[in-house]
């Protein structure tokens, strides 16, 4: 496997078993979460005492662990209402059971109060064992774990019932793009459009979704990342599938290889892309059958990823506190002006990329 470009470290971990307590800053809730939990560790044999942070992610969900008195140990999700819905979590979680897919069961759920009683899949995500095999130069280790997820992308596409899911449609596709104008430019930027910078804008978000809508429909993870997939003794297992829509087919691939936290060249990212294809093809999913139209459409989806997640990224800074995640912002945009820079279509968006990214460019013809 190719080498892969420079990567940013991931969100430093939580503290550890015997750090500081648990914070709770909402004393109602904190004796909501008591009563709720107590009944459960007397009849699960949990040890409240071992409570403890797991982690915590953009949202405002966290995780936390508990001990059982058997030597193993359970995970909380405190999810807040009414920010926080754990329902279509459950309900991911129940397909997934039932589908025969790896991911965490619900032990016990409070779905009014926002708390939820877990599996522990353990702590090791595949993100950090990438960085590992990056930072060791082991490229047979990362090469295992790519493809370990491609399949299991593929099993979730094909056992997943896409029918009961939420429609990844035009309105969402849309809303989520105005992220990126709403957040990114005139946030973190400061800058105003003018109508003609707004009509270059407005005619490729016109362009990505209708790319978006023309494609095939399936279960869509809509997080499909390698911080969201846990190594076990049996495997990978799938994470933070709360979100799950019914959306376009090449989603979830664009996710896994542009990730958030870790960049792969462009060898590696065609690399897993045509395995996938193949694997797809033969499992009989709708993939187009030209491999040359289905990358295009793995770009123009994660463009649109891209820009999303841009735009939430300024968010989480300027609105949630959580700075640290805007220290990623180059590298999405590095994404984005590699797309849009190759399809004719795309290129107005470079004009609006670069004086975000602090570059300039020079229109000579001769």
């Amino acid at each position: 496997m190719p080498a892969q470009a420079p990567t940013a470290a991931a969100p430093a971990p939580l503290p550890a078993p015997g750090q500081p307590p648990v914070a709770w800053p909402d004393p109602a809730r904190h004796a909501a979460f008591e009563a709720w939990l107590a009944p459960l560790a007397a009849a699960q044999g949990l040890r409240t005492d071992s409570l403890r942070p797991a982690s915590a992610d953009a949202s405002f969900r966290r995780y936390l662990r508990l001990d059982d008195a058997a030597g193993g140990s359970r995970i909380v999700m405190d999810a807040p209402p009414p920010q926080e819905d754990v329902r279509p979590f459950v309900a991911v979680a129940e397909a997934l059971a039932a589908a025969g897919l790896p991911a965490p069961r619900v032990l016990a759920a409070d779905a009014a109060r926002g708390f939820l009683l877990l599996d522990d899949l353990g702590s090791e995500l595949a993100l950090a064992v990438l960085q590992q095999a990056v930072a060791r130069g082991d490229a047979a280790a990362a090469d295992r774990l790519l493809r370990e997820a491609v399949g299991l992308l593929l099993q979730w596409q094909q056992r997943i019932d896409a029918s009961a899911l939420p429609a990844y449609d035009e309105a969402l596709l849309r809303r989520e793009l105005a992220l990126f104008p709403d957040w990114c430019v005139q946030r973190e930027h400061g800058v105003a459009w003018t109508e003609a910078q707004q009509a270059l804008w407005q005619g490729v978000c016109d362009r990505l979704v209708a790319s978006a809508l023309a494609q095939p429909v399936l279960a869509v993870h809509r997080d499909y990342m390698p911080r969201n997939l846990m190594c076990t003794p049996a495997g990978l297992a799938m994470l933070d599938f709360q979100d799950a829509v019914r959306g376009p087919i090449t989603y979830d691939l664009a996710s896994l290889i542009r990730d958030a936290f870790l960049s792969w060249d462009e060898a590696v990212e065609l690399d897993v892309a045509v395995r996938y294809w193949e694997q797809a093809r033969a499992a009989g999913l709708p993939v187009d059958a030209d491999f040359g139209e289905f990358w295009r459409q793995v770009e123009w989806m994660g463009l649109q990823r891209h820009l999303k997640v841009l735009g939430i990224f300024c968010r989480l800074k300027h609105r949630d506190g959580k700075p640290r995640y805007a220290e990623d912002l180059p590298r999405f945009f590095g994404y984005a002006h590699r797309v849009a820079s190759r399809y004719t279509g795309l290129r107005p968006l470079t004009l609006l990329l670069e004086p975000l990214m602090g570059t300039s460019r020079v229109n000579a013809f001769y």
